[in-house]
């Protein structure tokens, strides 16, 4: 009877003792798996802070771009004393234009295609094509040439 008692408490005892290597064993895996938990998010929440960076810079650049094409369009070209010029330009679509070019007295309409370019028409009369006024560009435009024209009287020759 005594054996049986000892058996009893023994078993008792391992039994009670194991729950508690259970939870030991339990925490102790449980710790790496939430470490890696957290790593993954890191790794997660940095990939998606690159990807956004990436679509910032590249939405950045095509707004630059457009914003280039806008002001080259606006420039005025007219003015200038060469043989040929270009007194207007009108957009009709993405990439397609009208241009009016003077060649000496004659003036000439274009068609401006990303492949082609087509005369269609030669003015019998010449159109008087005038400076639109305040327009910003052709403010600094004559800024900068009376800046420049100043500092090439001021340099000795």
């Amino acid at each position: 009877m005594r054996l049986l008692m000892m058996l009893m408490l023994v078993s008792a005892s391992a039994w009670s003792a194991e729950p508690a290597v259970t939870q030991k064993s339990a925490t102790i895996v449980s710790a790496p798996s939430q470490s890696k938990l957290l790593e993954a998010g890191q790794v997660s929440g940095q990939l998606l802070q690159l990807v956004l960076g990436l679509l910032l810079v590249i939405g950045l650049i095509f707004l630059l771009a457009w914003v280039v094409r806008r002001i080259q369009q606006n420039i005025p070209v007219s003015g200038s004393q060469q043989a040929i010029s270009l007194l207007a330009s009108q957009t009709l679509g993405p990439r397609d234009r009208l241009l009016l070019v003077q060649v000496g007295k004659e003036q000439i309409l274009l068609g401006l295609t990303p492949g082609t370019i087509v005369p269609l028409h030669v003015l019998q009369e010449p159109i008087e094509v005038s400076k639109p006024e305040g327009h910003l560009g052709s403010a600094f435009a004559q800024r900068l040439a009376k800046a420049l024209k100043t500092s090439a009287k001021d340099e000795p020759e």
